[in-house]
C-alpha cells in the first residue's frame, strides 16, 4: 500500500459539486468564529454562532471524504456523481438554514413557535431525508466496487454503513418529550437532551449535556466513522514499512473488520448511554 498527497486541482476534480460545498463549509466556519468573537449572544445556553460552526465543520469533513469516495467508483460512477450532486444541494440548504435562524437569533431545530420557525424545521427534515438517502445510494455502489486492497474497501464500506446508522440516530432528536406533549400552545417539538432540559451545563466546545444523556454524542460518533476508520486503516498501512506482518492484506482486512465492529459497538453504548439519559 502507497500513499502520496493530492493537489488542490486533484482535489477539485473529485466532484465539483461537493468541494464547492466544501469551499462554502470553510467560509461559514470562518464568519462563525467571528461571529463568536463580536457577536455575544445567547441562544438555549450556548454561544448563537457556536451550532453553525459545528455544522460547518462535520459537513466540510463529511463532504470532502465523500467527493474522495466517489472519485475512487468505476461502477456506476454516474450514479454515484448524482448521488454526490443531492448530497451537495441538500447539505448545502440545511447548513444555510442553520445558519440563518442563526443570525435571526432563533433556533433552527426543534422550533415550531410560528408558522415560519415550523415551515424551516419542517424543510430540514425533507432535506436530510433526502441527504440521508443519497448517501444510501452511495453506501450500496461502494459494495459493488472492486478495489485492490481488500481491507481499505470493506473499511469504506463498513465506515459509511456505519455512518449513515449514526445519521439516522439524529430522528431520536425529532420525538416529542411529555412536557412538551403537554404545553399548549406547543413551541418545540424535539431535544437532544435526556432527562434534563437543553441548554443545561454542558462539556466546552461541543455542549454535551454534563448533566444528562445527549444524542448528539451517538449522532456525532456514528456520522464521524466514515473518517475514524479510513484514518486507522491509512496508519495500519504505513506501519506496514515497519512491521512485516501487517504487509498480510488478510491481517490488515482482519483487523479492520474488528475495528469496525468495535466502532459499531462504540455507538451502540454511547446511544443506551444517552437514552439512558446518563452524561458521557
Amino acid at each position: 500500500m502507497t500513499y502520496s498527497p493530492v493537489s488542490l486541482r486533484q482535489v477539485y476534480h473529485w466532484h465539483r459539486p461537493l468541494i464547492f460545498v466544501a469551499a462554502t463549509m470553510a467560509a461559514l466556519g470562518l464568519v462563525s468564529l467571528v461571529g463568536l468573537v463580536v457577536d455575544d449572544r445567547m441562544l438555549v445556553g450556548a454561544p448563537i454562532w457556536l451550532k453553525p460552526f459545528k455544522f460547518a465543520l462535520s459537513f466540510f469533513v463529511y463532504v470532502v471524504t465523500l467527493a474522495w469516495l466517489i472519485s475512487l467508483m468505476r461502477r456506476g460512477r454516474r450514479v454515484g456523481w448524482w448521488a454526490g450532486t443531492v448530497v451537495a444541494v441538500t447539505g448545502f440548504a440545511e447548513v444555510g438554514l442553520i445558519a440563518v435562524q442563526a443570525g435571526r437569533g432563533q433556533q433552527s431545530h426543534f422550533n415550531v413557535a410560528t408558522p415560519l420557525a415550523a415551515a424551516i424545521f419542517g424543510l430540514m427534515g425533507l432535506l436530510i431525508t433526502v441527504l440521508w438517502s443519497a448517501s444510501l445510494v452511495l453506501a450500496v455502489l461502494l459494495m459493488v466496487q472492486r478495489m485492490p486492497d481488500r481491507a481499505i474497501a470493506w473499511t469504506l464500506r463498513l465506515g459509511l454503513l456505519i455512518t449513515l446508522v449514526g445519521m439516522g440516530l439524529g430522528y431520536l432528536m425529532v420525538l416529542p418529550t411529555p412536557a412538551q406533549e403537554a404545553a399548549d400552545p406547543i413551541s418545540l417539538v424535539g431535544a437532544h437532551s435526556v432527562g434534563v432540559p437543553d441548554g443545561g451545563p454542558g462539556m466546552p466546545i461541543t455542549g454535551w449535556s454534563t448533566t444528562g444523556g445527549d444524542l448528539r454524542i451517538p449522532h456525532f460518533v456514528g456520522m464521524h466513522a466514515l473518517q475514524a476508520l479510513p484514518l486507522l486503516a491509512i496508519g495500519i498501512g504505513l506501519l506496514a514499512g515497519r512491521l512485516p506482518r501487517l504487509r498480510d492484506g488478510r491481517v490488515r482486512l482482519r483487523l479492520m473488520v474488528v475495528a469496525a465492529g468495535a466502532y459499531a459497538g462504540l455507538v451502540a453504548l454511547v446511544t443506551w448511554q444517552a437514552l439512558r439519559g446518563q452524561p458521557l
